[in-house]
């Protein structure tokens, strides 16, 4: 088998063009604001995690170019050797103190920091328990590590205890969880997760990428929001939310951090963050400190239009903050769903499997303390009006047939675009084993001396 034949297998992506439901790498041709420019129509950006609303803040651009000025574009190596700049350094201690730890280690991005933290601190002789709803980046440093890895029910601390006391008593145990849930917008049960890690004598990881600048008095992430900031050992954060640039941190004691700095490879084996990125992310600390305002709009909005969608009727799961999921069920009702609101100018971004279980796809939508609530009113009239459309909610005449239209309309669409490209993957292997067979009979002419 030719290792390239699984791509030309993979056809999913090219059926949903074909059929012009494709939702991903739309090109967006101005800077992350509560609205958008897509092909120069303004349209209102519900799919950002920009949840304090910093990506263009004045300030952000102007320490980022200040430090484009000084110390120039890039590192040119890996923190571990050239790549470390005084600026790192001072981002670290302000950052380590923001979070009330005794240190923090910066990564070039969220994802790295928890391959690199989860791989660097967990081994084969130890256990991860992890919820099964945590994030993909969770999952792949479990693997990575080598550790045994055990995942309990989402939220569920019945069978977080199952597992926790099925496990060898000799054995290092780490329990890792998101802070807030990245889908389903709900928190994790954080109190009871430290009750049953001392318990049981494990540490225990918080994933805080949506949380830091959200949750806590003063938006110092989950442990804060239960008061729990000592309980919790490993705090990990991204840059790229809250503070609206690109990196990630871990953050605990001195001695796990000078650990990761000699055993964390996603950390000594790529390059250190460019120093704007680093001049921003100090900058937007510094307004979530001086600008409480934007924590409490953030909540404002969130609860408005929490209130606002089940009022409608939308089914929004368990979301008990700033991202809230519309649960609509079928993958292709997502698609056209996602297609029909692009339409109407409201950028969403739909979740289907295998990212969610069969008939668990869900339209994410998140959003900022800079939204208006002109947007946000127009934003769930829009709603309203789509899910009229699609019978995902009730009240308009007619709505069924017109739901079993989109979707017959869909899946001739879909049938006439996988069509296409089974046709298309035919001649195309249809001509490599013709040219397979060419070379095969010159390399025998050739051995024959003919």
């Amino acid at each position: 088998m030719d290792l390239f034949d699984k791509h030309n297998r993979f056809t999913a992506a090219h059926v949903a063009e074909k059929a012009g439901v494709y939702p991903y790498f739309i090109e967006i041709g101005s800077g992350q604001k509560t609205t958008v420019k897509i092909k120069g129509k303004k349209l209102i950006m519900i799919g950002s995690n920009d949840y304090l609303g910093l990506a263009m803040h004045p300030k952000l651009k102007e320490a980022a170019v200040k430090a484009i000025k000084k110390y120039g574009v890039g590192c040119t190596g890996s923190r571990f050797l050239n790549g470390t700049m005084d600026i790192h350094v001072e981002l670290e201690r302000k950052i380590a103190d923001f979070i009330g730890k005794e240190a923090a280690q910066l990564f070039t991005t969220g994802a790295q920091a928890n391959l690199g933290a989860i791989a660097a601190l967990a081994g084969k002789d130890d256990v991860i328990f992890g919820d099964r709803l945590n994030h993909a980046s969770i999952i792949d440093g479990c693997r990575m590590s080598f550790a045994e890895t055990k995942r309990f029910r989402h939220n569920n601390m019945e069978d977080l205890e199952r597992i926790l006391a099925a496990s060898a008593p000799d054995k290092g145990k780490l329990i890792i969880v998101d802070g807030i849930f990245s889908m389903e917008g709900d928190i994790a049960n954080i109190p009871a997760i430290v009750k049953l890690a001392r318990k049981y004598g494990a540490r225990l990881m918080i994933d805080d990428a949506h949380s830091v600048g959200v949750l806590g008095k003063t938006g110092r992430g989950t442990a804060q929001h239960f008061g729990l900031e000592k309980e919790v050992d490993i705090s990990m954060g991204t840059c790229s939310k809250s503070f609206a640039s690109v990196g990630g941190f871990i953050s605990g004691t001195e001695e796990m951090i000078h650990y990761l700095k000699h055993k964390a490879r996603a950390l000594m084996f790529t390059a250190a963050l460019p120093p704007s990125a680093v001049a921003s992310i100090s900058t937007a600390i510094d307004i979530v400190n001086e600008e409480p305002w934007r924590r409490k709009e953030l909540w404002n909005n969130a609860d408005f239009m929490r209130n606002g969608f089940k009022s409608i009727g939308y089914d929004i799961g368990i979301s008990e903050t700033p991202i809230i999921p519309i649960l609509v069920g079928d993958d292709s009702v997502a698609l056209t769903m996602c297609r029909m609101l692009l339409d109407e100018k409201v950028f969403t971004t739909p979740v289907i499997s295998p990212a969610v279980s069969q008939g668990r796809a869900m339209i994410r939508t998140s959003y900022m303390a800079t939204h208006t609530k002109k947007q946000l009113t127009r934003v769930l009239e829009v709603f309203n009006k789509v899910g009229k459309k699609l019978d995902i909610i009730s009240g308009a005449p007619g709505s069924y047939y017109e739901k079993k239209k989109h979707k017959l309309e869909l899946n001739a669409r879909i049938r006439k675009g996988k069509a296409a490209i089974e046709n298309k993957i035919k001649r195309s292997t249809d001509k490599m084993k013709i040219r397979r067979k060419n070379r095969k009979e010159k390399r025998r002419r050739k051995k024959l001396g003919e």
